[in-house]
């Protein structure tokens, strides 16, 4: 006889009426031996199995790489009898509980439950109304390693290039989050421009937000110190957002948003680093002139144009 947790099992050959419910991401490409394990235990305790699959609201991401369908046909192939259902991730235990509870009902009607769970399980934030069972850990198996190792492989073959394909797919487009600074001296009458690797024109400093920055002030102070030098320099003020239109998503669903600020000089030497080849002061009053002869990267007119009519050099 065999208990986990309140429940008792005759024998393995005595199925339990009641359908054996797994709660389970399986975000992996394949199905491991601890998911097997998992499967194969329930699958011999119940006539009937359930595996409740999360759904992140996230749509593509290196957590969770595998949609639902994607899922859904890995299981299926290794056992065509399981019955797989979708059950999004919400904030509150409280309220997933009860879409649980709901979500089985609705589809099996005339069923009786008991939920299983193992490794990370949902047990502890479940405070629905069905009986629970906790399988004991079978081996050492981590979804984020395999999914991180598996990250580094390329196939050769068709089957792999049409999953690249599919996930692309179907993903939402993004949009990108950038910053980029006007660093002004000389009581504001002079602001410090950029010339890229390989680049003709002029621009602001600036670059992509990065996950571990705490605000897009923070990104813009780290961005102009990354490419410019170590400055001392006063708060960030804030100018304007724009559309960026950079040449390398023109032709993409993925756009950049770019946050614009402008800040005082203070001190220290500037000089190019990082994607900026050369850095020079400037003349406000020059830069109409150098966009007109085209010594400005033209996806930053829109960006010269808000600084000018922030400063009070033209009008809206």
């Amino acid at each position: 006889m065999v208990s986990l947790v309140g429940f008792t099992f005759v024998s393995n050959t005595h199925k339990m009426k009641a359908a054996g419910v797994i709660i389970a991401r399986f975000q992996t490409p394949f199905l491991h031996e601890g998911h097997q394990y998992l499967l194969n235990e329930i699958r011999s305790r119940h006539e009937h199995v359930i595996v409740v699959l999360g759904v992140a609201p996230i749509k593509g991401s290196r957590r969770n790489p595998f949609d639902f369908v994607t899922r859904e046909r890995m299981l299926h192939a290794f056992c065509s009898d399981l019955k797989v259902l979708p059950l999004h991730d919400i904030a509150s235990d409280e309220a997933w509980s009860s879409n649980l509870d709901t979500l089985l009902r609705a589809s099996f009607p005339f069923e009786d439950f008991v939920l299983y769970g193992s490794r990370d399980s949902f047990i502890p934030h479940y405070s629905g109304h069905l009986p629970t069972a906790e399988l004991p850990v079978n081996g050492h198996h981590n979804a984020s390693d395999i999914r991180n190792e598996g990250g580094e492989r390329v196939l050769a073959t068709e089957d792999f290039r049409h999953g690249i394909n599919y996930a692309y797919q179907h993903v939402y487009p993004k949009v990108y989050p950038t910053v980029d600074v006007a660093l002004l001296r000389d009581d504001r009458s002079a602001v410090l421009l950029g010339r890229k690797h390989q680049a003709a024109n002029w621009r602001f400093p600036g670059g992509f937000c990065d996950p571990e920055d705490d605000s897009f002030e923070q990104s813009a102070a780290r961005e102009l110190r990354e490419e410019c030098g170590d400055l001392l320099t006063g708060k960030m003020e804030y100018i304007t957002t724009a559309k960026i239109d950079d040449w390398r998503y023109r032709d993409e669903a993925d756009k950049i948003i770019s946050t614009f600020y402008c800040t005082n000089y203070e001190g220290g030497e500037a000089e190019g680093s990082d994607d900026l080849a050369a850095v020079k002061w400037v003349p406000i009053a020059q830069l109409q002139t150098m966009m007109a002869a085209g010594e400005i990267a033209a996806e930053h007119f829109v960006l010269v144009n808000a600084l000018l009519k922030h400063l009070g050099k033209i009008h809206s």
